[in-house]
C-alpha cells in the first residue's frame, strides 16, 4: 500500500549553482546543506484511470509546473520499468519560488512516493540519485541535518550523504520573507546564465577549499567559522549573478536592506550572518541566544515580513 511521503527543505550553506549534465542534472561543484524543521512537503502516489494528474494543495496543477511532474515520473517509470497513470497528491509547507528551496522537499518527497508506491526496495544513497533527476538540491533532502552533496561524474556518482545528521551545534536559521512573488527567472535559467561571468570560472576552483573549510567548522562544531563561510559564499553566488553577461539579479531593495541590517546587528555584538539562494529572500544564521535579537531587528525594520525560526530537520520518512 502507497504510503505519505515527508521530505524536509534544506538550504545549501555551500552552493549548488551550475550544471555539468542537464538532464542528469549532474552539479558543476560539490555542495553542502542543513535540513530544516520548519519547511516540508508530504507527498501521495495513488493509481488513476484518466491519465496523469498533480494536485499541489488540494488544487490540480497544469502548464509547466504539472509537466515537469509527469516528465520526473516517466524517467522514473522507465527506469524501473513500471507502468501506469497516476495521480500525485502533494502538500508543500514551503513558499513555492520565493528561494527557499522549495523543490528540493517536493521532488525528495515525490522520488520517495513513487518507491513507496511500486514498492521499490532502494537505499538512500539510491534515493538520493532519484531525487536528483527532478531536482538537483533535492538529493540532499533525503538527510537529516547537515547533508553533502558530491558532484561525482555520472549518474551513480553523483549523490548526497549524511555528513552528520543530528548535530549538537547551536544554530538557527531565520527565514526572513521579504517578498511572496515567484521569481522573474528560474534556478535552471540563472545558473546557465552566471556561467557567462568572468568570476565563474575562478568561483568554480575554490569549491574544494570551501567545501574542506565547512566541513571542517562543522566538525569542530565552530559556529563562527560556518557563518563566515556561508556568507561568503552566498556573496560570491550573487556577485556571479551580478558580473554575468549580461548581469542580473534575483536582490531587490528590502534584500540590500537586510543584508545591511546583518552587518548592523554584527557591528553591535549580536552575532549573525545571511545566505541567499535564488530569490530575493534572506535567511540569517545565528545562535540560539540572539534569536530574539535578531527577529525583533528585522520586524523593527521589515513590518510586514515573516520570519520563520527553523534549526534542524529530519530525513526523509513515511507517516503512515
Amino acid at each position: 500500500m502507497a504510503k505519505t511521503v515527508r521530505a524536509h527543505t534544506n538550504i545549501a550553506l555551500i552552493k549548488y549553482w551550475g550544471k555539468a549534465d542537464d538532464q542528469l542534472r549532474l552539479p558543476l561543484m560539490s555542495s553542502l546543506s542543513m535540513t530544516l524543521d520548519q519547511f516540508y512537503t508530504d507527498t501521495k502516489i495513488k493509481p488513476s484511470t484518466t491519465g496523469n494528474h498533480f494536485f499541489l494543495n488540494n488544487v490540480e496543477q497544469t502548464g509547466q509546473s504539472a509537466q515537469r511532474v509527469f516528465t520526473y515520473l516517466k524517467k522514473l517509470q522507465q527506469h524501473f520499468n513500471v507502468t501506469g497513470p497516476l495521480s500525485v497528491y502533494s502538500t508543500n509547507h514551503v513558499p513555492t519560488a520565493a528561494g527557499l528551496a522549495s523543490s528540493s522537499s517536493a521532488f525528495a518527497a515525490l522520488a520517495g512516493a513513487f518507491c513507496s508506491y511500486y514498492q521499490l526496495d532502494v537505499t538512500r544513497k539510491e534515493l538520493s540519485c532519484l531525487a536528483r533527476l527532478g531536482s538537483g538540491s533535492a538529493s540532499r533532502s533525503i538527510y537529516g541535518g547537515f547533508a553533502v552533496w558530491q558532484k561525482g561524474t555520472d549518474n551513480a556518482s553523483s549523490y548526497a550523504y549524511a555528513l552528520d545528521e543530528k548535530p549538537q551545534m547551536d544554530l538557527h536559521l531565520l527565514a526572513i520573507e521579504l517578498n511572496q512573488q515567484p521569481k522573474k527567472l528560474s534556478s535552471t535559467g540563472g545558473m546557465k546564465q552566471a556561467q557567462s561571468s568572468p568570476l565563474f570560472k575562478p568561483w568554480l576552483a575554490r569549491n574544494e577549499q570551501e567545501m574542506a573549510a565547512m566541513i571542517a567548522a562543522i566538525k569542530e562544531n565552530d559556529f563562527t567559522k560556518l557563518g563566515q563561510l556561508a556568507e561568503l559564499n552566498a556573496s560570491e553566488m550573487h556577485a556571479i549573478n551580478l558580473t554575468a553577461q549580461p548581469g542580473f539579479t534575483y536582490f531587490e531593495p528590502d534584500t540590500i536592506r537586510a543584508i545591511k541590517l546583518v552587518a548592523q546587528l554584527r557591528a553591535c555584538g549580536v552575532e549573525c550572518y545571511y545566505t541567499i539562494d535564488a530569490g530575493p529572500n534572506v535567511k540569517v544564521l545565528c545562535q540560539l541566544r540572539n534569536v530574539k535579537d535578531v527577529t525583533n531587528s528585522f520586524v523593527s525594520v521589515f513590518k510586514n515580513a515573516k520570519i520563520v525560526n527553523a534549526s534542524f530537520g529530519p530525513g526523509i520518512s513515511c507517516l503512515d
